[in-house]
């Protein structure tokens, strides 16, 4: 296949890390990507070269933009973690070499070259050849949110408590999350912002929807930790709410961090509580997780495709935006609840 000299991208306007941190939404793009041609690029001998189909936008693409991710911005290369296309090109190494021509789920990490492009690079052992039933929305998102569910969950069942707390809870992870709860007969308590989020979560299976914003919200907290007893809290929020939420947690309860959409202040209320009632506070970085647990990754990615192929997970998709519209467009699409957005190349 003879490929293009140059491809266009949505390229990083800043390079290495922000100095202060800012709110997770993303206000305008224009401080953070500009679009632009550049080359494409030749994959190292354990990478491969995917064609993009179509990459999906994270938090964790939001916060990397703006300098607040765990890896450095490379100024000038494209942004996107995550996508589906087809593998064009390869390294010499023979599992790189096996990916030509297929279509893939990819994840481009540490290569510094994003999905938000024409073309993208990504470590071959990171590439999902996909199967044919695995529509391309689903595929675009296969990685970042899938893993993490099932990764997260089997961190709920080893606690062997029923009842757990998330908060994003209408963010399609948390919807993951709560699908898989419902299966095994665990009862999620979630956060959300907006009442008519509620019967929608509640007809996923959570077992508990509180408004954050509600003016009872605390003493609605109160009373369903009181009920229901949970210790494990997967927070993407931090902040005020998470602050509140770890305080009224009962004794020896895991506060378990993967995002940080709100850039106030995090504030322990009681630090006590780490010293008399053993509670705990940790993060989760599904990179890290990748390659602390490479045993459980393939059963993993096989449930995933398994779960989107027999319909038991769905992505729900609030955009799909051509690559030529995504400067005008992404604040605002990204700003509306309950679904994801794209970016087609």
């Amino acid at each position: 296949m003879t490929l293009p000299s140059q491809m266009q991208g949505l390229l990083l306007v800043g390079d290495g890390y922000a100095r202060t941190p800012s709110a997770a939404a993303l206000e305008a793009t224009e401080p953070y990507l500009q679009p632009g041609s550049i080359a494409v690029p030749a994959p190292g001998p354990s990478q491969a070269l995917i064609k993009v189909s179509l990459a999906s936008i994270n938090p964790s693409d939001i916060a990397f933009i703006k300098g607040q991710y765990g890896q450095p911005r490379v100024k000038g290369r494209p942004a996107g973690f995550e996508g589906v296309g087809i593998v064009v090109a390869t390294g010499d190494d023979a599992y790189a070499r096996s990916l030509e021509g297929k279509r893939v789920a990819f994840a481009t990490g540490m290569s510094n070259w994003g999905a938000w492009a024409d073309y993208a690079v990504a470590e071959a052992a990171s590439c999902i050849p996909l199967l044919d039933t695995v529509h391309d929305e689903d595929g675009a998102a296969m990685i970042v949110n899938p893993l993490t569910a099932l990764a997260m969950f089997d961190i709920v069942k080893q606690e062997g408590e029923k009842a757990f707390i998330m908060t994003a809870g209408a963010s399609q992870l948390c919807k993951l999350i709560v699908g898989l709860a419902k299966e095994e007969g665990f009862r999620p308590v979630v956060t959300v912002r907006r009442d008519e989020q509620i019967p929608l979560l509640k007809d996923l299976g959570a077992a508990h929807v509180l408004n954050e914003k509600a003016a009872d919200f605390e003493a609605a907290l109160r009373e369903v930790t009181k009920a229901e007893q949970p210790r494990i809290f997967l927070d993407a929020v931090t902040g005020p709410l998470a602050s509140t939420i770890f305080n009224v947690m009962p004794k020896r309860s895991r506060w378990i961090i993967y995002g940080r959409l709100d850039a106030e202040p995090t504030v322990i209320r009681e630090p006590g509580q780490l010293i008399f009632q053993h509670k705990r506070v940790e993060g989760f970085w599904l990179a890290e997780w990748m390659r602390q647990f490479r045993d459980r990754l393939g059963p993993a990615v096989l449930e995933a495709q398994k779960r989107f192929s027999d319909g038991r997970w769905s992505t729900d998709v609030t955009a799909v935006v051509p690559l030529g519209e995504a400067m005008a467009r992404l604040p605002a699409e990204l700003a509306k609840p309950n679904g994801k957005v794209f970016i087609r190349p």
